[in-house]
């Protein structure tokens, strides 16, 4: 496998994307990650100005992975790029700045403040709620509005424009579709599956504050596969691919299903940062003993 891996425009140094949402706070964290092998990191999703998320707890584990009630904190873009200048300055890994807003107009500015010297790529967090919409619906509930955010976007950055996308839409290649349509150069998915909710036997209390959370780990994989198998169908920009990954095994599935990349969130928590190179050594051994090229894996099972 060639240790370079062309997505679109932008160039991987190395398979493996580091999700939003793990590590990707801190500049020291998100440098260690690269250093550990991924060869992407998306920083944690960040809105324009600082923004508080739940009180705790926020993250509680079960059997097959977690449930995710975080709630959107954000130390703003000023404060992220700070942190991501100490990533670009210590590793040569593509760096992808995730945004989420509770509007349209907001979206475009969020952008605007991306730093292009220090970002390869924006990716849009669009199941975040709607604030302007009456029930706070998440953005990718409506197909048109997901548009319009994605060409907001891609008007205010001359970076490719990631959009990332909820299982919970119930067709992610029609959503997939309008994303490109509008200007984006990739999708990523899949995002959190659910909202689930975990109760405690004791106090017969939910066991995440916010009562309700995003269901993330090995228990989603089945459900990311078919999404990213669905989008590969419906478009012609690259995937990153990623929802309950946490081996080598896992990430050829996903591949195989049609994504460029795969990308690991979750799996960081079951096999530390040495996951991507882990997972990496793994995707060589199987091309090897399989006399497969890097590129003949991509989208593989939609030959049959």
């Amino acid at each position: 496998m060639s240790n370079t891996i062309q997505f679109g425009s932008i160039t991987f140094p190395r398979n493996g994307v580091l999700a939003s949402g793990i590590l990707g706070v801190t500049g020291a964290s998100m440098t260690r990650v690269a250093e550990s092998g991924a060869g992407g990191i998306t920083c944690k999703s960040i809105s324009k100005v600082r923004r508080k998320g739940h009180p705790t707890p926020v993250i509680q584990a079960y059997e097959h992975g977690l449930v995710n009630a975080v709630g959107l904190s954000s130390i703003g873009v000023e404060d992220t790029m700070e942190e991501l200048r100490h990533v670009r300055q210590n590793t040569d890994a593509v760096i992808i700045a995730s945004i989420f807003s509770g509007n349209i107009d907001e979206f475009g500015e969020t952008a605007a403040l991306i730093d292009d010297k220090v970002c390869d790529a924006i990716e849009i967090n669009i199941s975040c709620p709607n604030v302007s919409d009456e029930f706070g619906l998440p953005f990718c509930a409506n197909p048109q509005l997901s548009g319009q955010i994605v060409r907001r976007v891609c008007d205010n950055t001359k970076l490719p424009v990631l959009v990332k996308l909820s299982p919970n839409f119930p067709n992610i290649g029609i959503l997939a579709k309008t994303c490109q349509d509008n200007g984006a150069s990739g999708i990523t998915a899949i995002n959190t599956v659910g909202p689930g909710m975990l109760i405690d036997i004791h106090t017969f209390r939910p066991k995440v504050s916010n009562k309700r959370g995003g269901v993330s780990g090995p228990g989603i994989l089945p459900v990311a596969i078919r999404c990213v198998y669905d989008i590969y169908n419906a478009v012609d920009i690259p995937i990153i691919g990623m929802g309950g990954v946490t081996t080598a095994e896992d990430a050829i599935q996903m591949i195989a299903a049609g994504a460029t990349v795969y990308g690991v969130g979750t799996g960081v928590l079951y096999g530390g940062m040495e996951i991507f190179g882990n997972i990496n050594e793994g995707i060589e051994k199987y091309l090897s003993e399989m006399n497969m090229k890097y590129g003949e894996l991509i989208g593989a099972a939609h030959r049959f």
